[in-house]
C-alpha cells in the first residue's frame, strides 16, 4: 500500500519540490544582489510553475502528486502558521484598537468583494482578492482557497497580482508620512492595516522608525488572527451556497484551521519550545512554496489573460478602499 502511494504521488510531488527549490535559490540570489526579496520564493514558484506548464504539459503520472501538493501540503502549511501567533501580544494592543482592526477587516472584505463583483469577477475570485487584500495577502488566499474550492487559476492569479502590488505598497507607503504628516505611531498602525505580509511590514516601517516597526508588526499580527474567524464564516457560507442541508463540524471548521488555532494556543501558553518553533515555521514556508509551484503547474495562461485586467483593477481599487478605511480608523481613535 505504501509503495503504491509513493509511486502515485512521488513524480508530481518531486516536480513541485524541484520547482520550489529553484524558486528559493532565485530568492537567495535576489537578496544577495539587491539587499531584499522583491519577489518572494512563493511568487517565483508560481511563475516558474506557470512557465513550465505553458511550455510543457506534464504526463498524467504527475497529476496525483501535483494535486496533493496544491491541496494537502498547502493545508498543512496553513496549520503550521498558527505557531507564529501569540494571543498575549494581541491582548496587549488594547480592546479599542483590536476592535477597530476587526472592523477594518470586515468592512474591507465586504467592500473589496463588492468591487470584484461589480467588475464581473466570479464570486470565488472575489473572495480570494477580498481576503488577500484585507487580511494577510498570500497567506489569506492560500487559507481561504481550499475552503471555497477555488480553482488553481483563480488562486495563482490572485496571489500573483496581490504579491506584485504588495511590493509596490512597501516602496510607496512611506511616502505618505510627509504627505499626510503622519507620526510614527500613526504610520505604524497604517502599515500594519494595509501591508500584506509581516516581512513586508518590517520593510515598509523600518525606514520610518522603531516605533512604527513595533506597532506595525503588532497590528499586523492582530490582523492575521482574523483569518481563523473569517475562514470559519466562509466555510458556513460555502456549505450553504452549495446547498448542503446539514453541515458537518468538519465542513464548518476545516481540520487545518483547528490545527492553526491549537498551535496558536500552545504558542500563547508557552508550551512550544523555541527549538520546535525554529523547525515549524521554516517547514510551513517550505511547504507553502511547494504548494504554490503546484498551483502554478495548474494554470492556463489563457485564463489568466482573460481575467488579468479586471483582477488588477479590483486589487488596486480594494487597496485604495483599505487605505481609506485605515486612515479613518486612525482619525476615529484619535491616535497621535
Amino acid at each position: 500500500m505504501a509503495s503504491q502511494a509513493f509511486t502515485r504521488y512521488a513524480p508530481g510531488v518531486l516536480l513541485c519540490a524541484a520547482i520550489g527549490l529553484v524558486a528559493f535559490g532565485l530568492q537567495v540570489v535576489e537578496e544577495h544582489w539587491t539587499g531584499r526579496a522583491w519577489l518572494e520564493a512563493l511568487v517565483i514558484a508560481i511563475l516558474l510553475g506557470t512557465a513550465i506548464r505553458t511550455l510543457w504539459t506534464p504526463p498524467t503520472r504527475f497529476n496525483a502528486g501535483i494535486t496533493f501538493s496544491g491541496k494537502m501540503l498547502l493545508e498543512i502549511a496553513v496549520m503550521l502558521l498558527g505557531a507564529s501567533i501569540s494571543f498575549q501580544a494581541v491582548a496587549q494592543a488594547g480592546s479599542g484598537l483590536i476592535g477597530g482592526i476587526a472592523l477594518v477587516v470586515i468592512v474591507a472584505i465586504a467592500a473589496s468583494f463588492g468591487l470584484c463583483r461589480l467588475l464581473g469577477l466570479p464570486w470565488r475570485m472575489g473572495v480570494l482578492v477580498a481576503c488577500g487584500n484585507s487580511i494577510c495577502g498570500n497567506s489569506a488566499i492560500a487559507a481561504v482557497a481550499p475552503v471555497i474550492d477555488a480553482k488553481s487559476e483563480d488562486v495563482a492569479s490572485s496571489i500573483a497580482f496581490t504579491a506584485i502590488l504588495g511590493v509596490i505598497v512597501v516602496l510607496s507607503l512611506p511616502l505618505l508620512v510627509p504627505l499626510l504628516e503622519l507620526s510614527e505611531t500613526q504610520y505604524g498602525i497604517l502599515a500594519g492595516l494595509t501591508v500584506y505580509a509581516v516581512p513586508q511590514v518590517l520593510a515598509a516601517t523600518m525606514p520610518v522608525g522603531m516605533v512604527s516597526t513595533q506597532l506595525g508588526t503588532l497590528v499586523k499580527l492582530v490582523r492575521v488572527l482574523m483569518l481563523g474567524p473569517v475562514v470559519i464564516m466562509l466555510s458556513i457560507f460555502a456549505g450553504t451556497r452549495s446547498g448542503t442541508a446539514s453541515l458537518s463540524f468538519k465542513r464548518l471548521v476545516p481540520w487545518f484551521i483547528i490545527g492553526f488555532l491549537a498551535l496558536a494556543a500552545l504558542r500563547s501558553a508557552g508550551a512550544m519550545p523555541d527549538a520546535v518553533l525554529r523547525l515549524v515555521l521554516p517547514t510551513a514556508t517550505a511547504l507553502t512554496i511547494v504548494s504554490m509551484a503546484a498551483l502554478g503547474l495548474g494554470v492556463d495562461l489563457r485564463v489568466l489573460g482573460r481575467v488579468g485586467g479586471r483582477v488588477t483593477l479590483a486589487v488596486c481599487l480594494s487597496l485604495v478602499v483599505l487605505l481609506g478605511i485605515s486612515l479613518g480608523l486612525i482619525r476615529l481613535l484619535g491616535v497621535a
